[in-house]
């Protein structure tokens, strides 16, 4: 694979729980390699005309450019939020071995 099938999933969540209930989702359905889940962010955003503010929790999820769009569906369903962060970002390169990983993870099991 190295690197222009790899695929980086960011993610906000409103809990902790949350975060570890969806990056469990991903994961054990094998949509992501890994999660990497990153409390204590505190996030300013514009909601429904109003500025809003409130402490989220980071998900970054690994995954492959063949599983990002399911895994956006996925995730996106399960959010308790009615307009979630999901978004994907290529990965332009990194350690070969752990790309190769991503793959080996996520690839369809019999």
């Amino acid at each position: 694979m190295h690197g222009q099938d790899a695929r980086l999933v960011y993610v906000t969540a409103p809990s902790l729980a949350e975060a570890e209930s969806l990056a469990q989702l991903a994961v054990v359905r094998r949509l992501a390699a890994c999660a990497n889940i990153l409390p204590g962010m505190r996030s300013l955003y514009w909601w429904q005309g109003r500025l809003e503010r409130a402490d989220e929790v980071v998900l970054l999820l690994k995954t492959t450019k063949a599983l990002a769009g399911e895994l956006t569906r996925v995730l996106a369903e399960a959010h308790s939020y009615d307009c979630p962060c999901v978004v994907v970002l290529p990965i332009e390169g990194g350690h070969p071995a752990f790309l190769d990983w991503i793959a080996a993870e996520t690839a369809e099991r019999e």
